[in-house]
């Protein structure tokens, strides 16, 4: 038997024919192997994986010897024990490792026949993701009915990948959206252009081979400032790059510029972070739920020691990637603003004002293919070349 994975709670089934590629696929998911188990229970068998994100997924039985399949595109198995994951004695084993290119898999030794009587993967309000089974007795003879006569795969399980650097993670943040579309000049809207910049520039880097990207928004929707920062560290985002095209008033104002958090809103942003957001969310992967508002927001400006100065380099990058690229810059390229879009403490981020709606030049260059095209090759550069040297600075920062 096989089904294919639902996400409930975003009304989405996936149906699948093949294994994904890199273009498709945002970046890893995570097991929290704490909150993960599989366990007896009156009826039959349970299974619940606590995951950073939802991810496609299928799931299988197969026969000689009896064993339950579950496919993820895709898993880091990363600090998993099957051993502890696993309780009871309808299971006798359990291993988890990689299938195919593009997808995990874990195999669950049934110690008697037992059938799937419900899979689903439900979405988190926190972008994460719980898929719960259940299965219960059967007889010998249905479960061999039931099963598929040989693995979809046709491979054996590679052991689980190593912990290692990995490519890096880009949340590519298209401004605006939905009820808020941005600036407006001439038919041409902000939310749309950048939203079609975004998905562009997604494409570029997941073909550049060393690095992914994840979509804060993929619709004419509103999500607001937090899911979005709330998505990027449900993906492992290593960093934040926000797309934007503003209009002023007079049409003199024109090219692309980047944007840091500045100086004077880094004093303050920590405390409005609090205030704002549910403190589970202010750091990946520490918990502040428990602590008290002085507390977390020294953690998060500790955090911001590092943060801070590698968003500057990468504004940095950014601009000598752009202009390099032929793309229009600015005047003056380089700034800093107190942007809402800039508060994460946990990952360097930027924005990206590529041009200006008010001028007729820029508004040109937005919606010509060849002009994008040269933004899009900047910036993809720009993200290569501060990684490059993020990397060779990780030593001097270990000691």
């Amino acid at each position: 038997m096989r089904i294919w994975g639902k996400m409930k709670g975003i009304g989405l089934a996936l149906l699948l024919a093949g294994p994904l590629s890199a273009q498709e696929f945002s970046g890893l998911a995570r097991l929290d192997a704490a909150e993960s188990h599989v366990a007896d229970t009156r009826r039959g068998l349970e299974l619940e994986l606590a995951l950073s994100q939802t991810v496609p997924w299928r799931i299988f039985t197969l026969d000689e010897p009896r064993r339950l399949v579950l496919d993820f595109a895709e898993v880091d198995w990363t600090g998993a024990d099957p051993e502890a994951l696993l309780s009871g004695t309808r299971a006798s084993a359990l291993r988890v490792g990689s299938g195919r290119p593009g997808w995990s898999r874990l195999v669950l030794d049934l110690a008697e026949p037992l059938a799937v009587e419900s899979a689903e993967m439900r979405a988190q309000p926190s972008g994460a993701a719980r898929l719960r089974v259940a299965l219960g007795p059967v007889s010998a003879e249905a479960f061999a009915e039931r099963a598929r006569p040989a693995d979809p795969a046709g491979e054996t399980l590679a052991p689980p990948r190593v912990a290692e650097t990995g490519p890096l993670v880009v949340a590519v943040d298209a401004g605006h959206g939905g009820v808020d579309p941005g600036a407006m000049r001439e038919g041409l809207v902000e939310a749309d252009l950048m939203l079609q910049l975004a998905r562009e520039t997604v494409e570029a880097i997941n073909r550049s081979g060393n690095m992914r990207a994840v979509l804060t928004r993929d619709a004419d929707a509103f999500v607001p400032l937090s899911e979005r920062m709330t998505i990027a560290r449900a993906a492992g985002a290593d960093l934040l790059l926000s797309l934007h095209a503003d209009a002023l008033e007079e049409d003199e104002a024109s090219g692309g510029s980047v944007y840091t958090l500045s100086d004077e809103a880094q004093d303050t942003a920590s405390g409005r972070m609090v205030e704002r957001h549910q403190r589970g969310d202010l750091l990946a992967g520490l918990d502040l739920s428990r602590q008290d508002d002085r507390v977390a927001t020294a953690l998060m400006d500790l955090a911001r020691i590092d943060t801070a100065p590698q968003s500057e380099r990468l504004a940095q990058a950014l601009v000598a990637s752009l202009g390099a690229a032929g793309a229009h810059l600015n005047s003056r390229p380089r700034r800093s603003a107190p942007l809402a879009v800039l508060n994460a403490a946990d990952f360097p981020s930027v924005l990206v004002e590529v041009g200006f709606l008010s001028n007729a030049g820029d508004r040109a260059r937005l919606v010509d293919p060849a002009s994008r095209a040269r933004i899009v090759a900047g910036l993809v550069a720009g993200l290569r070349n501060w990684a490059a040297e993020e990397a060779a600075r990780a030593p001097l920062r270990r000691r």
